[in-house]
């Protein structure tokens, strides 16, 4: 196995956590990169370990939330269901607390964020979005700050700590 071929540690360890669901890569058309139905998700064939590891969250995501047919994204009642579908997604591979993680390993923007967690930065973007949605654009842990809007990840430096 080259390099390029070895899994990225989401795509393998989601494989690994999940093997109740049957996934196959193949060459998808229309372009989708990812379908779920009835256990059985096709992950598209030509991308990265890394696009395929967040690919395979989101279809993981409509297993655990979705059901029937959502193609069609112009109906509510299915955009509400993509986004249950990725927000499981974003809380399984990209949990608020990775982001600590990550400042500790020296990473204080998306791009160090999005290599160093090995999810693209597409993926990265829209969590940070929900994440807003929810929490606003600030995080605060101890003493650390995450800044989701643009993304910056800084200790904070007055005396008061902030909860």
């Amino acid at each position: 196995m080259t390099t390029n071929e070895v899994l990225s540690l989401h795509y393998s360890s989601l494989l690994l956590e999940y093997p109740e669901v049957t996934v196959r890569e193949k060459n998808l058309l229309y372009g989708f990169k990812g379908l779920y139905k009835n256990g059985n998700i096709i992950i598209k064939k030509n991308m990265s370990e890394i696009e395929k590891g967040c690919i395979l969250a989101e279809e993981l995501g409509h297993h655990f939330r979705t059901a029937g047919n959502i193609i069609d994204q112009t109906q509510t009642s299915n955009i509400k269901q993509e986004k249950l579908a990725r927000q499981w997604a974003y809380n399984e591979i990209l949990p608020l607390t990775c982001f600590i993680d990550a400042y500790h390993n020296g990473c204080t923007n998306r791009y160090e964020v999005a290599d160093f967690l090995e999810v693209t930065e597409e993926f990265l973007q829209e969590a940070l979005n929900r994440y807003i949605e929810k929490h606003g654009n600030y995080i605060f842990h101890e003493d650390i700050v995450i800044h989701l809007n643009p993304l910056n990840i800084f200790r904070n430096k007055s005396r008061n700590k902030v909860r």
